[in-house]
């Protein structure tokens, strides 16, 4: 009877894994210097677009080093279309809590998080979008992020 609910547990955990990831169009990561990242250095995501029927959820993913200084993080989020048409957003991302306790989840010092940045997106035209994006903080060079990435998702 308990191999029968272990195998069964495994087998929902399994299932639960895969369709959750289903829902993923794309979704990449991109490496930051390891000295920092300099506020006119812009990430980008070449993403190719079919699906003009379904909306999508946008995520920003975030990878922090428990030594970053802040509890957030702005960015300059540029979404450019096929079409030619460009919008940006300046955004704001809480990383920690107040008390200090980083978000996310977390090995050893490093600290990862899928935030929702756009719920429910409609992309009109099939073709390559561009996402960018570029740091809005202050410091000239920007200590403790170690990775920025984008993931798109449909909503079904």
């Amino acid at each position: 009877m308990k191999q029968l609910f272990f195998y069964l547990l495994c087998l929902s955990l399994i299932a639960n894994l895969v369709s959750c990831d289903r829902k993923r169009v794309f979704e990449s990561y991109y490496e930051l210097d390891k000295k920092g990242w300099h506020k006119d250095s812009v990430v980008v995501f070449n993403v190719q677009l079919t699906d003009t029927i379904k909306n999508h959820n946008l995520y920003v993913n975030i990878r922090n080093k428990g030594t970053y200084a802040y509890s957030n993080l702005w960015l300059f989020l540029s979404i450019g279309s096929p079409d030619g048409a460009l919008r940006t957003d300046t955004v704001e991302f809480t990383l920690a809590e107040p008390s200090g306790k980083w978000k996310g989840s977390g090995v050893g010092g490093l600290h990862d998080n899928h935030i929702l940045y756009k719920k429910s997106v409609y992309f009109p035209h099939k073709g390559n979008y561009t996402f960018s994006i570029k740091q809005g903080m202050r410091d000239n060079v920007l200590e403790g992020i170690r990775d920025i990435g984008i993931r798109i998702e449909k909503t079904y």
